[in-house]
C-alpha cells in the first residue's frame, strides 16, 4: 500500500513537472512571438536616424517613437533594423519584418502588395534647388531633371508632372550632394525633412508644393497582417489624446530644422567648398567601430572562398565528367550575374524558399564566399597547371596516394605562384565588402552615409572612411609582400 502511494506521488510530481515545464516552453513561446521587427530607412531625419554622437547604433527618430509608444501599449518587444528604403517593402514580403515606418505613403500601387494602418502625420512635398534658381513651383521644373529618392511617393509625383525628368536617387543626401554639384536642377522632398537640409546648406532654397498624389505617413505590414486593427486602435487614441502632435513638436522642433522657408527673392549665398571635418568627430567612435565589421565579414568571406575556391579548381582537372561540369556551370553563373543581384536574392528570397531568417552579416558571407570561389577557383587551376609536369609523374612513379599528391607536392607550389593573384583577390574582396550596406549591415561605408545624413553633410565621412580602407588594403599588401619574401627564400 505504501509502494502504490509512493508510485502515485512520484506519478504526479513526473506530471507537474511536465506541465510545468511545457508551461515555461510556452511562455518562451509567447515571449517570442511577442516581438515585433520593424525595419526602417534611417538617413531620414527626424522621421528615423541615428544621432551618432549621443545614441550611437540606435535607431531614433519620429517615427521609432510612435513605433515604440504603440507596441508597449499592444504588450510587444520592439526590434529595430535598417536598410535602405527601396528594400523596405521587400523585406515585408520575404517576412524579414513585421512592420515599415520610414514616413511611407500608402498609394494604390503599394497596396497591392503590403497592407497599410491609418495616416499618422501629413506633410507637404517641396522643390528644394539653389537659391536664385527661380525654382517655386510644379511648373517652373519642365524640361528640367528633378531627384527623387527611389521607391519614394515624390518620384511617383515627379513621373506625373509633365516634361520633367525624374532622377531617382537611393537616398536624400545624394540627391542634395546632386543638386549642389548641379548635376540635377532640384529635388523634390517631403518639407519637414528639407528644413533640415535647408538650415544645413545656406546655398539651397526650398518651396511648398501641392502634392499630387494621395500624401501621409502610414505604418506598412505585411499581406493579411493580423496586426493592422491592433495598431490603428492605438493610433486613433494617440491622436485623440494629443500624443502624436505632441511627438512631432518634439521631432520637427529640433534645432537643426528651425530655419524658415527661404524665396527666390533672397540674395543667392554663395556655395562653401571648405570641408569641416570637426562636424563628424563626435561620431567617431561610431565610424570606426565599422572597421570590425568590415574586417569580420572580409576575412570569413575570404578564408570560406579560398577553400571553396580549391574544391572547385580541383572539380576543373578531374576526369569525372559531372564535377567538371558543375564546377564550369557554377563559375560561368557566378562570374557571368552581377554581385548585388546575387546579395539581394541570397537576403531576400532565402527566408521565402526555405523558412530560415538569414541575417544580413550570413548573407553577405554567403554570397561573397560563393563568388569569390569562382574566381579564386580559376586562379588557382592555372597556378596547378603551371607546376611542372614531371612534378606529378615523380609523385605517381613513387606510389604517392592523388589526396597526399595534390596536398604535399602540387598545390604549395601552385599557391606559391598564385600568391600575388589572390592578394589581389582579397583586396577587391575588401573594397567590394561595402555593398553588404545595401542590405543593412553597419560596415564602415554604410556608418559614413549615416552620419552624413544625421549632420546634414556629404563628402567629410566618406573621404574619412576612404583613408581608412586605404590603409587597411595597405596593410593586406604589406603582409602579402612579407609573406611572399618569406616563402620565396624557403624555396
Amino acid at each position: 500500500m505504501l509502494d502504490m502511494k509512493r508510485l502515485k506521488l512520484r506519478s504526479m510530481l513526473v506530471a507537474v513537472i511536465a506541465i510545468a515545464l511545457s508551461l515555461i516552453a510556452i511562455a518562451s513561446y509567447a515571449q517570442a512571438n511577442k516581438t515585433l521587427t520593424l525595419a526602417t530607412s534611417p538617413d531620414y531625419p527626424p522621421y528615423e536616424f541615428k544621432d551618432t554622437a549621443v545614441s550611437g547604433n540606435e535607431i531614433i527618430g519620429f517615427d521609432i517613437d510612435i513605433a515604440k509608444y504603440i507596441t508597449k501599449e499592444l504588450g510587444y518587444e520592439l526590434k529595430v533594423i535598417g536598410m535602405d528604403f527601396n528594400g523596405l517593402i521587400p523585406a515585408l514580403q520575404a517576412k524579414r519584418a513585421d512592420l515599415v515606418m520610414a514616413g511611407m505613403t500608402p498609394t494604390a500601387e503599394r497596396k497591392k502588395n503590403v497592407d497599410f494602418s491609418d495616416l499618422y502625420y501629413e506633410a507637404q512635398n517641396t522643390i528644394v534647388a539653389k537659391k536664385g534658381s527661380n525654382l517655386t513651383k510644379a511648373e517652373d521644373l519642365t524640361g528640367k531633371k528633378v531627384g527623387v529618392q527611389l521607391g519614394s511617393i515624390q518620384q511617383e509625383s515627379v513621373k506625373k508632372m509633365a516634361g520633367v525628368q525624374a532622377a531617382p536617387l537611393n537616398k536624400i543626401p545624394d540627391i542634395i550632394q546632386e543638386i549642389k554639384a548641379q548635376r540635377i536642377a532640384a529635388g523634390v522632398i517631403e518639407d519637414t525633412v528639407a528644413k533640415g537640409y535647408a538650415a544645413a546648406n545656406p546655398d539651397l532654397e526650398f518651396n511648398t508644393i501641392p502634392n499630387t498624389e494621395e500624401s501621409g505617413s502610414a505604418i506598412a505590414f505585411g499581406k493579411g497582417s493580423t496586426l493592422v486593427p491592433e495598431f490603428n486602435r492605438v493610433l486613433q487614441q494617440m491622436k485623440a489624446s494629443g500624443k502624436i502632435k505632441e511627438l512631432a513638436n518634439k521631432w520637427f522642433s529640433r534645432p537643426i530644422a528651425q530655419a524658415e522657408p527661404t524665396t527666390a527673392n533672397q540674395p543667392a549665398v554663395a556655395p562653401k567648398f571648405g570641408l569641416d571635418f570637426g562636424k563628424i568627430v563626435p561620431s567617431l567612435p561610431y565610424i570606426l567601430s565599422g572597421i570590425w565589421v568590415t574586417l569580420t565579414f572580409t576575412l570569413l568571406s575570404a578564408f570560406l572562398g579560398f577553400l571553396w575556391g580549391i574544391v572547385l579548381s580541383l572539380f576543373k582537372i578531374s576526369s569525372i565528367k559531372p564535377l567538371f561540369w558543375f564546377a564550369t556551370a557554377y563559375t560561368s553563373v557566378f562570374r557571368g550575374t552581377p554581385l548585388i543581384l546575387q546579395l539581394t536574392l541570397v537576403y531576400f528570397a532565402t527566408p521565402q524558399l526555405t523558412g530560415y531568417n538569414i541575417s544580413a552579416l550570413q548573407a553577405g558571407v554567403i554570397t561573397f564566399f560563393l563568388n569569390s570561389g569562382a574566381y579564386i577557383s580559376e586562379t588557382i587551376r592555372a597556378g596547378i597547371q603551371a607546376v611542372d609536369k614531371g612534378q606529378k609523374e615523380a609523385a605517381e612513379s613513387l606510389g604517392v596516394p592523388y589526396k597526399q599528391m595534390m596536398g604535399d607536392i602540387i598545390l604549395p607550389q601552385a599557391l606559391k605562384n598564385i600568391l600575388p593573384a589572390l592578394v589581389n583577390e582579397s583586396i577587391a574582396l575588401l573594397k567590394d565588402s561595402a555593398l553588404v550596406s545595401v542590405i543593412g549591415v553597419e560596415d564602415l561605408l554604410r556608418r559614413a552615409t549615416i552620419v552624413g545624413a544625421e549632420k546634414y553633410i556629404y563628402f567629410e565621412p566618406l573621404i574619412f572612411v576612404g583613408v581608412i580602407y586605404y590603409l587597411m588594403v595597405l596593410s593586406l599588401t604589406w603582409g602579402a609582400n612579407v609573406l611572399e619574401r618569406r616563402l620565396q627564400s624557403s624555396s
